[in-house]
């Protein structure tokens, strides 16, 4: 069973999720914070280049499983056309409506 987009519980995760979804690469920058930083599995990462290899460049996409932390953690399908589908957490900082860090991994 997934979360409908529309549904998730904190409005900048909702963005971040809208934008990713859409591929909407100017809306998804526009959600982040100019200095936003990210990790992967553990891993700090360069987030433009990882976010071109991982979301825009193969068509990333996730589908929410559930939320906690007042939907700043998220459990989502999330599949690409590089490593198809996987289960995958997700946590967010967010300060004044900007994300300035996440941190996504295998679930």
């Amino acid at each position: 069973m997934t979360i409908p987009v529309e549904q998730l519980s904190d409005p900048t995760v909702r963005a971040f999720v809208t934008a990713l979804n859409a591929n909407d690469r100017e809306a998804f920058f526009g959600v982040l914070a100019p200095d936003a930083t990210m990790a992967d599995d553990g891993s700090e990462r360069d987030l433009r280049q990882w976010t071109d290899k991982e979301v825009f460049s193969s068509h990333g996409r996730m589908d929410v499983e559930s939320e906690s932390d007042g939907g700043l953690a998220l459990v989502a399908d999330y599949r690409n056309d590089t490593w198809g589908s996987m289960r995958t957490a997700w946590r967010f900082t967010v300060d004044g409506g900007k994300v300035t860090r996440f941190e996504t991994g295998q679930a």
